[in-house]
């Protein structure tokens, strides 16, 4: 099944964690308008620093982000 992008639960995830915005920007490294970004949806975490901010907050990467199930599939036989 695919699947499309929904709005980013980043802020829910770290709402769950306990860790702020600026937290995990200074964990990983990163400014923290880029964690803001993702935040407000003005971009989307690429899979490799998704991967690093599940794994800073303590969470499953598939976690980060609604999942939209796309049913206007085309099926071969």
């Amino acid at each position: 099944m695919k699947f499309e992008l929904g709005r980013c639960l980043l802020n829910e995830r770290l709402m769950e964690s306990g860790k702020s915005a600026e937290w995990l920007a200074k964990d990983l490294l990163f400014k923290p308008e880029r964690i803001y970004d993702f935040l407000e949806n003005k971009r989307v975490m690429p899979l490799k620093i998704a991967i690093s901010i599940a794994d800073s907050i303590g969470c499953d990467v598939r976690a980060l982000y609604e999942l939209i199930p796309n049913d206007n599939q085309f099926k071969r036989d």
